[in-house]
């Protein structure tokens, strides 16, 4: 018996740890395979990779800091700062993070292994995760107590019935164009600094957010990843 607790306890602690380490999920799998799968992406089932390869601990410090951007000084985001974050992509020890830059990252990456001849769509899944994980709002804002308490909660919120709702997704997608990565820059600040205000809002007013809060952030992704796939020359399937 007393060796079956030691176990429970160190079962409890590693527990602990992961619950309240800097390293923090956005939208849980199916909200994330959803917004990729609306956006038309072939390869929608694997938008849930990215966190999967997080979670094991040789790629963690490279891999973790691409999945959010901690704002704690509350700043807009805008094109300069998208682009500053870029040279960031995959760096380990930035300890706010660089969603926005990731997606520049990613992007040039599918550009760079197509250049190349080589097989490009992996890129292209990661670019799908991340611009998933931007507009979910407490990746876009500090992580402090109230973001560690709702942020599996909220990461929830919609998980159990977007599946079902993928058509409505498709049909309240927004046209998006991008012609330079200057746009995609624009267009990534849009959605970060709405899903930073709907953080602000949700901890002002020390709520989870509603499902209809949900669906209109994770319709912001499907309508920016469907610009980004038009942009690499993919054909929605």
């Amino acid at each position: 018996m007393r060796t079956l607790s030691r176990s429970s306890a160190s079962l409890s602690m590693i527990l602990f740890f992961m619950l309240t380490s800097s390293q923090a999920y956005a939208w849980h799998d199916k909200t994330h395979l959803s917004i990729a799968e609306a956006a038309g992406f072939a390869l929608w089932y694997s938008a849930a990779a990215p966190d999967v390869a997080k979670s094991k601990t040789e790629f963690r410090s490279i891999e973790e800091k691409n999945h959010y951007f901690n704002n704690n000084a509350h700043k807009e985001v805008d094109e300069a700062l998208v682009l500053e974050q870029s040279a960031r992509y995959n760096k380990t020890g930035d300890v706010e993070g660089h969603l926005y830059g990731a997606i520049i990252g990613a992007v040039r990456a599918y550009n760079a292994d197509s250049v190349a001849g080589k097989y490009a769509e992996y890129p292209l899944v990661f670019c799908a995760h991340y611009i998933g994980d931007l507009s979910m709002p407490l990746h876009n804002t500090e992580y402090d107590d109230f973001n560690k308490t709702r942020h599996s909660v909220n990461d929830g919120i919609i998980e159990s019935s977007v599946r079902n709702n993928i058509g409505y997704i498709q049909r309240n997608i927004k046209e998006i164009n991008i012609e330079n990565e200057s746009d995609l820059a624009r267009e990534i600040a849009k959605v970060a600094n709405t899903a930073r205000k709907l953080g602000a809002k949700i901890r002002e007013e020390n709520r989870n957010m509603t499902q209809d809060e949900a669906y209109m952030q994770i319709i912001q992704s499907s309508s920016l990843f469907k610009a980004v796939l038009k942009y690499a020359g993919k054909k929605p399937c």
